[in-house]
Order: C-alpha cells, then sequence, then structure tokens
C-alpha cells in the first residue's frame, strides 16, 4: 500500500494517502469531520500531512466502512470502544499494536472458569 519510495515513518499527504487506500481525497476529509481520532497536522494553505499513526487510523476505518460494512455511526462507536480498551491499559490490536494488560489474563481466567462450569452443567444434564 505504502508507495516504496517513503519509509514507513514519513507523513503522507492527502493526495498520497488517498491513493494509497484507492479512495478520493474528498473521503478522507469528510472522515476528518466524523471521527475526531483522524486528525492530520495542517500547515499553511490547509495543507494536510498524515502521520504514521493517522495513516494505521484512515487504513482501519476504510477497511471497516468499505470492506467489513460498518455504517460510520458503527465504526464511531467501535472505535470509541477502542479508545476506552487502550485507557484501561490495553493497547488494541485492531490497530495493529500488541494487547499489554494485567486485566487480559483476570477476564480469559473468568472465561475458562465459566466454560468449565457450563461444560460441567452440560455432563450433569445428561446423567
Amino acid at each position: 500500500m505504502v508507495a516504496p519510495s517513503k519509509s514507513a515513518q514519513a507523513f503522507r499527504t492527502i493526495g498520497e494517502l488517498a491513493k494509497d487506500l484507492g479512495l478520493p481525497q474528498h473521503i478522507l476529509r469528510y472522515w476528518e469531520t466524523r471521527f475526531p481520532q483522524l486528525r492530520p497536522l495542517q500547515r499553511a494553505g490547509n495543507r494536510r500531512y498524515y502521520r504514521p499513526e493517522d495513516v494505521v487510523l484512515a487504513t482501519r476505518i476504510n477497511q471497516l466502512l468499505n470492506h467489513e460494512g460498518y455504517t460510520v455511526k458503527g465504526v464511531q462507536k467501535l472505535l470509541v470502544g477502542e479508545r476506552e480498551v487502550v485507557a484501561l491499559g490495553a493497547t488494541s490490536t485492531t490497530l495493529g499494536m500488541s494487547v499489554q494488560s494485567p486485566l487480559i489474563p483476570a477476564l480469559i481466567a473468568i472465561r475458562n472458569r465459566i466454560a468449565k462450569a457450563l461444560a460441567e452443567d452440560d455432563v450433569a444434564a445428561r446423567i
């Protein structure tokens, strides 16, 4: 997706990002009005420069809207939920980062206890 002449950490213009995503530029401008998380730097003349994290976010929004069938409202809710998970100490795997939260092992343990209880209940019901 990313032009081979630029580093993954380089800033992208709106034209470059639009080309990478296969979208018209006005769609990216529209997304900026609907997704407050998407805030590229704006220089003189309102020239937009998308940081690497903006590129990841725009790619995620594009995937959800155009490939997974979410609505704009649905993506807004999903992104707010992901931001809350990040605020709790976990980082989102959906944004390409690893999950590192002390809550995850506790949640897995709870899930395993529930699964075990349901399995035992199922066995008892068959007897």
